[in-house]
């Protein structure tokens, strides 16, 4: 196939020393990579020198002349702001004369209707962002693409979207994510950005992680082989050499230190292990033993006060174990009642609609962030939260910031000159610290990384207390939690499980009934009103794939419940197609 990039031993430095060295790889017509790592690894740097926006210190980068590369970044060009979507799309080309039909053709596969040719780009969502950057890529007629976390802030819609474009894409791709879902769905290699490294895998994301987490054991039990006998060679070279003192023997000596090179032979040779994250993400809680923690009743949800409301809720609770995820489309009003739970928390737990209990310890993660005191030290910062947690020292606020992987040094480190990474990270670690007996998150995992997202997932699965979750990484939300609520013209619904919500989210029909029908239902109800035998089919292909993935995770990585989900729906797909599934 032919060769469009090739890469030998490039090294980049910063003014923190050297962000990734010795990178040799070779990017071919139709190839789909994920290129996924920690926080700050250098993964949009690359793209960024693959670009062409950038260069190497050191290394060679060759691009074929058949090469037609479009690099899509996160964020729209501000001068694009006061256009049209139409005048922003033809703007990618030049306004040529061929422009006009072109855009008007574009428009329909990107799925915008005739009528939204003329809104201003300033008036668009951020799924419509995504998909006017994409669609100024692809008017250039490129056959790569480099996209840099297209799925940022995208909400579950545009996500899907996304997805669909991507697996209908015929030319090839480098796509930065941290979305698992997603990289697993389109991309058929993986590039793994660790220890300042790039690991190649042929295969998708969270196949590739686990064949890493499998090397990097087996190279943890090399590494603890070579100590073993280090420390053997040294602990005989020492004796040797007081014998050879002792006695004034210098043929023991010679033996002694003739060891001790051997010893430092194998220290420059031994396995080199993995850095690892500079974090492991934690959540304590604990458990309220009332029946409810938050109620919700005939409340009229808003984004300010005076507006008109965006949705209306029923009736709902939630009490100690539920783990709740919020769904629904952008601008719905998902994180307005997040915001307005927290209203009526600072207001001693009433509000017209909601009822708090009033012994109920409750916290809160805004996803702008703005708990944190932008003029406070990272340990004052932590100071309210240590406080409702009964740890009031300050020594107990940085060994807890050390252990999150903030070195002392960086302890009188203003808030406001965090990134957005490392204030995610303050801010868990005080959530942490409170021990709170509901949390309401909007959008946590906006700023982690792969590692984050799966111990956030973990530590949400086990958090005793309650927990309502606005997210749209479907990773996160089918390993941590067990209630649905979404939110559909104009109405708060209540499912049980994961699929029909997502379903009754894309306007097609639930898998279950409606609404709180699905309550008790098993997975079996929920596919018996197929029809269509290729759909089926396709489904129990698609559960069967995701079922091994999972199961190729490591255990406490794995999910369970969704596992136990995807049999049963398995077994009731076989059964409807008069297939014979082994016990």
């Amino acid at each position: 196939m032919t060769t469009l990039i090739s890469a030998l031993s490039l090294q980049l430095e910063t003014a923190d020393g050297v962000l990734f060295q010795d990178l040799s790889f070779t990017l071919k017509l139709g190839d789909r990579i994920g290129l996924i790592g920690h926080n700050g690894c250098g993964k949009s740097t690359l793209l960024a020198l693959l670009s062409g926006q950038g260069e190497a210190d050191s290394g060679t980068l060759q691009r074929a002349r058949s090469l037609r590369l479009q690099y899509v970044e996160q964020h729209l060009p501000a001068e694009l702001a006061t256009l049209s979507l139409f005048d922003a799309l033809s703007e990618a080309i030049g306004y040529a004369p061929d422009a006009r039909w072109r855009v008007e053709a574009l428009l329909q596969e990107l799925g915008f209707s005739p009528a939204q040719a003329d809104i201003p780009v300033a008036g668009l969502s951020g799924g419509q962002h995504s998909r006017l950057l994409l669609g100024r890529a692809l008017l250039h007629e490129p056959n790569l693409l480099l996209l840099d976390e297209p799925s940022n802030h995208l909400d579950l819609p545009a996500l899907l979207w996304l997805e669909q474009f991507l697996l209908n894409w015929r030319g090839g791709f480098v796509l930065v994510s941290h979305d698992a879902r997603l990289l697993d769905r389109v991309c058929r290699q993986s590039w793994i950005l660790r220890d300042k490294r790039l690991h190649y895998f042929d295969r998708p994301c969270s196949a590739a992680r686990a064949e890493l987490a499998t090397m990097d054991q087996a190279a943890g039990q090399r590494h603890a082989a070579e100590q073993k006998e280090i420390d053997r060679i040294d602990s005989s070279s020492q004796r040797r050499a007081i014998w050879g003192r002792t006695y004034d023997n210098e043929k023991l000596a010679r033996k002694a230190k003739t060891m001790q090179q051997m010893a430092e032979r194998l220290r420059s040779e031994q396995t080199v292990l993995s850095e690892g994250s500079p974090w492991r993400l934690q959540l304590h809680g604990q458990a309220h033993p009332a029946d409810r923690l938050l109620a919700l009743e005939q409340l009229s949800v808003r984004a300010n006060a005076g507006l008109p409301p965006l949705f209306q809720v029923t009736a709902a609770s939630l009490k100690a174990g539920d783990r709740v995820a919020l769904l629904g489309a952008n601008g719905m009003g998902k994180s307005s009642l997040l915001r307005q739970c927290w209203q009526a928390v600072q207001a001693s737990g009433t509000a017209p609609g909601i009822t708090v209990h009033a012994h109920a310890a409750i916290g809160y993660y805004d996803q702008s962030q703005q708990q944190l005191a932008d003029g406070a030290d990272l340990v004052e910062a932590l100071e309210p939260y240590a406080r409702l947690g009964g740890k009031v020292s300050e020594a107990d606020r940085r060994h807890a910031l050390i252990s999150a992987g903030f070195a002392y040094p960086r302890h009188r480190q203003k808030v406001a000159s965090l990134s957005g990474g490392e204030r995610a990270r303050l801010l868990f670690l005080g959530l942490s610290l409170a021990s709170y007996h509901l949390l309401l998150l909007d959008e946590p995992s906006n700023h982690l990384d792969l590692e984050g997202k799966d111990e956030l997932g973990d530590a949400l699965a086990g958090f005793p207390g309650g927990v309502l979750l606005v997210s749209h990484d479907r990773d996160l939300i089918e390993r941590s939690c067990n209630r649905f609520w979404l939110i559909r013209q104009g109405q708060l619904e209540i499912w049980q499980d994961a699929p029909s919500a997502y379903a009754r989210l894309q306007d097609g029909q639930p898998q279950g009934a409606a609404g709180e029908s699905t309550v008790g239902h098993s997975p079996v109800a929920s596919t018996a009103a197929a029809d269509d035998s290729d759909a089926l089919l396709a489904r129990l292909c698609e559960l069967e794939a995701r079922l091994a993935e999972d199961l190729a995770r490591k255990p406490r990585q794995q999910r369970p419940l969704v596992q136990q989900q995807w049999r049963d729906e398995i077994a009731a797909l076989s059964a409807q197609l008069g297939l014979t599934t082994a016990a």
